[in-house]
């Protein structure tokens, strides 16, 4: 019953310093989509990269491998995750000015270890800013108060996200335990919007709702 796809290249296996093709295998995740495609009968998702990959020359090269990817028959792309909503809005006006018209969604990872999390980012190419390791410096010891610092800052992101994408943005996100404490905060802090008295997330996307449980528009 399987009708949804996130074609992926993959990682190096354990211990492998570079990523190289299997000989019996695709050279790229192009290829994988393509064939998936020649397939039919899926809807496929691929990976996009708002700042560049380890592998790549720079930002405009993950677009322009992007581009490829949508023409062999991808529909959407979730990116890896970024901490700067900033980020995400630059890479999309260039995938919009390189001609890209599929769905960009927003890929979102909840911080609940920094240490773990920073040492991800550096080996998937995401920024970490100084900000960020500002709110979790001391809390080493807390687990606590490090979850709730995780639920603000990812509700923070969120609630960015859907302000400028419009409430029926979807979402990636690694959430794990700490997803209903996110979407907690993040009801709390768009209750401050006046007409919005609650959130909700469903199949991965964010409602929000006013008061009479009506649907409220970002």
């Amino acid at each position: 019953g399987v009708r949804e796809i996130v074609a992926l290249r993959g990682d190096a296996p354990q211990g492998a310093t570079a990523w190289a093709a299997h000989e019996d295998g695709f050279a790229s995740s192009v290829e994988l989509i393509e064939a998936i495609a020649r397939r039919g009968g899926f809807t496929i998702r691929c990976g996009a990269y708002p700042e560049p990959h380890p592998d790549s020359a720079d930002t405009a090269a993950d677009v322009a491998f992007l581009k490829r990817k949508v023409d062999a028959g991808a529909t959407s792309a979730i990116t890896q995750f970024f901490f700067d909503a900033e980020t995400f809005f630059r890479f999309r006006d260039q995938c919009e000015r390189a001609g890209i018209t599929a769905r960009i969604i927003p890929g979102i990872l909840p911080v609940q270890n920094f240490k773990q999390a920073a040492n991800f980012a550096r080996r998937t190419g995401a920024s970490v800013p100084y900000w960020l390791a500002a709110r979790f410096e001391g809390l080493d010891n807390d687990v606590e108060t490090r979850r709730l610092v995780a639920a603000a800052v990812a509700a923070e992101q969120v609630l960015d996200l859907v302000e400028a994408l419009g409430t029926e943005t979807v979402l990636h996100g690694r959430l794990a335990s700490g997803s209903r404490v996110i979407v907690a905060h993040a009801g709390q802090m768009a209750a401050r919007r006046g007409d919005v008295l609650s959130v909700a997330a469903e199949a991965g996307k964010l409602h929000f709702f006013d008061a009479a449980d009506r649907r409220v528009e970002a």
